[in-house]
């Protein structure tokens, strides 16, 4: 893989990484199997491109992040007020966005930002783009390390690790699920957002398999790295973001056709999940072996 290639994936890597925190708040933090993650990447997608091509690139980024966030909340409403379960509440919403996405890109399948100036055209310097993605995703992190740490941030991971406990205390958990969906959403919102200014144009269904992208920088940055609080959890979905840009590249530059993109995502993350049963089994065949030699001897 040539420096060139291990550079690109670092700026994906960083850059996908926004979602994969978005996916740690509704999968880790919320502990809701959130799916409305493919239609918001693209909504926040469609959102910045549409800003971008009238000229306001940062607006439409800010634009993507509130779009995002609505998307969270109709996912939210679905789930509290209607009674819907999560993983279906997530479906409708992704199958209802699939259509309020066509309209934003006004019925068009895709959209150029060719000749468009974006955040990233306007990064100078050979890792002008690295620095524009890291300084967003340190700033996303920040904020979320330290969202946490406040009254509203604590009822939303309580709400997850106990939701009746924390409803017997007093506390609207409906309201934190609204919120917690909500910033999710944001976060996978933004991503997309800066994802269509990265490669300068936005399809309608760029935004297939993007659970699966960030499920499996999510599972990789715990696996190498723990999850034992929230700061260390955002390192690690970062790291695990751009280590699992950098497979992807790594498998690519050995002559894998991009097809297989998909394929391949689903492996890593089977792989990923599954790590620690691989582990557990071998360390069990090891030592029936030994125990084996130890009785012949």
């Amino acid at each position: 893989m040539s420096m060139f290639a291990f550079q690109g994936a670092v700026e994906l890597g960083l850059i996908y990484s926004l979602l994969a925190l978005g996916l740690f708040v509704s999968y880790r933090i919320l502990d809701i199997p959130d799916l409305t993650v493919d239609s918001s990447f693209t909504l926040g997608a469609a959102v910045s491109a549409v800003f971008a091509t009238a000229g306001h690139s940062y607006l439409g980024l800010v634009m993507a992040i509130a779009a995002g966030w609505m998307a969270g909340m109709l996912t939210a409403f679905l789930q509290t007020k209607l009674q819907i379960q999560p993983i279906l509440a997530g479906i409708l919403s992704m199958t209802a966005l699939y259509s309020i996405n066509l309209r934003v890109m006004s019925g068009r399948a895709n959209i150029s930002l060719l000749g468009t100036d974006t955040l990233f055209s306007a990064a100078t310097g050979k890792f002008g783009k690295m620095f524009a993605a890291l300084a967003v995703v340190l700033a996303a992190g920040i904020f979320l390390v330290l969202f946490f740490r406040t009254q509203v941030g604590l009822c939303i991971r309580a709400t997850g690790d106990n939701e009746e406990m924390v409803r017997t205390s007093s506390i609207n958990t409906d309201r934190m699920k609204f919120i917690g969906l909500g910033l999710a959403n944001a976060l996978v919102g933004l991503s997309g957002g800066l994802i269509s200014q990265y490669q300068s144009f936005t399809d309608l269904s760029m935004g297939i398999g993007m659970v699966v992208v960030g499920l499996a920088s999510l599972i990789i940055g715990e696996v190498i790295f723990g999850r034992p609080n929230v700061w260390r959890n955002v390192i690690a979905v970062v790291f695990g973001a751009v280590i699992y840009r950098c497979i992807i590249a790594f498998v690519f530059a050995r002559g894998l056709p991009t097809n297989d993109l998909k394929l391949i995502s689903s492996v890593i993350v089977a792989l990923a999940i599954s790590y620690p049963l691989i582990i557990r089994r071998y360390r069990l065949m090891k030592l029936m072996r030994e125990a084996s030699r130890n009785v012949r001897a």
